[in-house]
């Protein structure tokens, strides 16, 4: 792939990313009107925290659509490696924004089961409901294929996001034919939605953590830099100690390669960088190659 082929990709990748978080955030500003509205009517804490989580999806997607424009910056003075890492730092922003709406709503849920107050739900909540398990479902969905398609962590984050929202909206659905039996129905809902979206956090700032600490390569990769180095030369480098080290779409590449003892310096230099420009065309890679003696 050439350097002109990656920047349109990349393009792609920073449009599809926009279309997502604006497609996101008009629909869940809907939803939450309903919801909140429905929460209201029947005076349901489930409801209203779900509508509130439902609002939260939105200030997520403007974390997307603005990670992806931080990120889409290219290398400058103070950020050499370019500003990938932006769409990281908005994943941990979408996490800190889920464990807050958690913890808001498990306190109120809790203030209302020890004030025995319950929910009377009807027809509204039914069908705002509803249509709440379906919209978010398919947001989830979408936001899953465009992470598959630009390899977004944030993108996959606020797919979590939506995805929590459903399946929350979902329990709400079920609570509501047993509340009518069960006056604590609404307060233990209340809770266990706001337990999901705790648990969604975590699970987006744990996978976020482990790209910023830095993760072992594909086992696969070797063998990549292996066939790129057979397009230069037939000697057997002995291909070891790969880092490869993430910045969104920039990735910076090192390893060690074994060379003739007796092979000149100049020869050797050139070989390496006739290597690091073969990577770079086929992966797009900026790699530094360290050459030790073979045995």
């Amino acid at each position: 792939m050439t350097q002109d082929e990656r920047n349109n990709t990349a393009a792609q990748k920073q449009k599809l990313a926009y279309t997502e978080g604006w497609v996101s955030i008009v629909i869940n500003i809907l939803l939450f009107g309903l919801k909140y509205w429905a929460g209201v009517v029947t005076g349901s804490v489930a409801i209203v925290a779900d509508a509130w989580h439902t609002l939260s999806d939105s200030l997520s997607s403007l974390f997307v659509i603005v990670g992806t424009k931080v990120a889409g910056k290219p290398p400058d003075k103070e950020h050499p490696f370019g500003h990938g890492r932006a769409e990281l730092i908005a994943s941990i922003l979408i996490a800190a924004l889920l464990g807050f709406v958690a913890y808001e709503f498990i306190t109120e849920s809790i203030a209302k089961l020890i004030h025995h107050e319950e929910a009377i739900f009807g027809t509204i909540a039914i069908v705002v409901t509803i249509a709440s398990v379906i919209f978010k479902e398919a947001l989830a969905q979408y936001a899953f294929w465009a992470a598959r398609k630009t390899g977004s962590n944030t993108l996959r984050a606020d797919g979590i996001h939506h995805r929590t929202d459903a399946a929350s909206s979902l329990l709400i659905l079920v609570g509501i034919f047993v509340g009518r039996y069960y006056w604590w129905v609404d307060g233990v809902l209340g809770i266990i939605v706001a337990l999901m979206i705790l648990l969604a956090a975590y699970e987006i700032l744990r996978d976020t953590i482990s790209h910023l600490l830095g993760e072992a390569p594909d086992p696969a990769l070797k063998t990549k830099l292996e066939q790129c180095a057979q397009k230069v030369t037939p000697l057997d480098l002995h291909i070891h100690h790969i880092h490869l080290h993430s910045y969104g779409h920039h990735k910076e590449l090192t390893f060690h390669i074994k060379l003739p003892r007796d092979m000149q310096v100049d020869a050797a230099h050139d070989l390496a960088d006739r290597i690091e420009k073969q990577i770079r065309t086929d992966h797009g890679m900026i790699t530094t190659i360290h050459i030790e003696p073979a045995k």
